[in-house]
């Protein structure tokens, strides 16, 4: 609208603008402002991982997930895209063109998608690291997730979103005449992260003393359980942003030259996500309190995340019933999918990683033509089961070669005296907790005692110590004692 004044008077006059143009600056407002809120899901998976590891590994968990994202979103810019783009070409009768993969390097019409695209890049490259904590060699970790950014996790974008493979115009979509569906990256993003830390953590071995001489998993409590749930919650947050923000149309320009708000596809999508997180944190509460006796925080914490990625590639194709029910479903699996993964794979996933992101998100989208709005076929659960194990071998044959390929360079994990120095002092020369972990001051290596894990050294009581309840707690670092064995983590620790 413009003014214009006469004889006193102010005439507002409106002006003759396209609705097109009108809903597209707001859906592109929209996809900035939840493009910063996916990124804000970043701290949140920092702090869940470093609450999860002893407290003499956090600065080295801060360091990886700091690494995610900046050498992720330059890795993504210069190759990720523009490789995601060739695959969905090469594998669709359309074909590609080099040039045109990578022209959105230079067309700044493009950039917000971009960035769109990136923040799920990184989201997917940053689950790795909750997998392999306390034992990669950060060398071999910065290897791995440019990797993961450059290669691994685009392709998949390539087979999916990029009109690939399981797309509706891609090979295997034509034959079957229909689309692989996951909305907002339940396998694309979550699963593809979860496998990838499954097969690092196998490769790179556990942790010293996560299992005994007969193989017998022992548990390694994390430090703080104050910030696993916090970066829980946080995650969830962010999620609104991953889900809702993936429904790009707000407004859309209709026939009549009018506009038309997309309140129910918003609705639906902030529904099911909403139910699905509710439902799998109860669930997981429930199994958990059967499993072990009694409540458990960290594995409703667990079941929260579980539900979210159960849903996260359903929400605009299946009812709210259909999303509640997939969302407990992701939760109740959480524990055994844990548990399979350390006692009978004997893998030391040490932030549960594949439960939460690989089992939850592959059980999610295969079964949304079972609860869809539109009803159930036949031929899309063909699809979405099909789907599903490409992206799954896929990510495996790719992560286990990029590994084999990086061990030829240097070692996958640390040596063993820097594992039980701690990596934050060995890898990066620093103490996030000096006052009681190690002793980084300056009279280290002259007769101060050095913590060997999380600050507490393990069965001694000395003078500065307090009885509280049953439990040694340090009066210098206000760090309480290492718990009993039956000290629950998120999914990164035996119940």
């Amino acid at each position: 609208m413009f003014t214009s004044q006469s004889r006193g008077w102010t005439h507002v006059t409106p002006l003759q603008v396209d609705p097109s143009v009108i809903a597209q600056g707001v859906n592109y407002v929209w996809i900035l402002v939840v493009s910063f809120l996916i990124f804000f899901m970043q701290p949140g998976f920092a702090l869940l991982e470093a609450g999860q590891v002893r407290a003499k590994n956090v600065g080295n968990v801060l360091m990886k997930n700091m690494t995610d994202w900046a050498l992720g979103v330059l890795v993504y810019f210069i190759v990720g895209a523009g490789v995601a783009t060739i695959i969905g070409g090469l594998t669709s009768p359309g074909g590609f063109s080099v040039a045109a993969a990578f022209s959105y390097i230079g067309d700044s019409g493009t950039w917000i998608d971009w960035l769109f695209g990136a923040v799920f890049a990184m989201t997917a490259a940053t689950i790795v690291s909750g997998a392999v904590a306390e034992r990669m060699d950060f060398r071999a970790y910065v290897v791995f997730a440019a990797v993961m950014t450059g290669i691994i996790y685009p392709v998949v974008q390539g087979l999916t979103w990029s009109g690939g493979l399981l797309a509706g115009s891609g090979y295997l979509g034509a034959i079957l005449g229909t689309g692989y569906l996951d909305f907002a990256g339940a396998t694309v993003v979550h699963m593809c992260g979860g496998v990838a830390g499954l097969v690092a953590a196998k490769m790179v071995g556990p942790r010293k003393g996560r299992f005994d001489k007969n193989g017998n998993s022992q548990p390694i409590p994390g430090h703080s359980m104050l910030l696993a749930v916090l970066g829980t919650l946080i995650l969830a947050f962010g999620w609104y942003g991953f889900n809702v923000g993936t429904q790009a149309t707000v407004l859309a320009a209709t026939e009549s030259g009018g506009l038309e708000f997309m309140g129910a596809a918003l609705g639906r999508v902030a529904l099911v996500t909403t139910l699905g997180m509710g439902a799998g944190a109860v669930a997981a509460v429930i199994v958990s309190t059967q499993y072990q006796g009694k409540p458990d925080p960290l594995w409703m914490a667990n079941g929260l995340l579980a539900g979210l990625v159960a849903v996260t590639g359903a929400v605009p194709h299946v009812t709210w019933w259909g999303g509640l029910i997939l969302g407990a479903l992701g939760g109740a699996i959480v524990l055994p999918a844990y548990r399979f993964t350390v006692d009978t794979l004997n893998i030391d996933d040490v932030c549960g990683v594949f439960a939460v992101h690989g089992v939850a998100g592959a059980v999610g989208t295969a079964l949304i033509p079972v609860f869809a709005v539109s009803g159930f076929s036949a031929t899309q659960l063909v699809m979405q089961v099909a789907g599903v194990g490409i992206i799954a071998l896929w990510t495996i044959v790719a992560s286990a070669v990029v590994l084999v390929a990086t061990s030829a360079l240097f070692s996958l994990r640390v040596s063993e005296e820097e594992e039980v120095e701690g990596l934050d002092l060995g890898e990066h020369g620093v103490s996030v907790y000096p006052e009681f972990v190690g002793d980084s001051g300056p009279d280290r290596g002259l007769g101060a005692p050095a913590a060997t894990d999380g600050g507490v050294t393990i069965g001694e009581n000395s003078s500065d110590e307090t009885s509280d309840g049953g439990q040694n707690v340090r009066t210098d670092g206000g760090n309480t004692a290492e718990r009993e064995a039956n000290t629950a983590v998120e999914g990164g620790d035996d119940q």
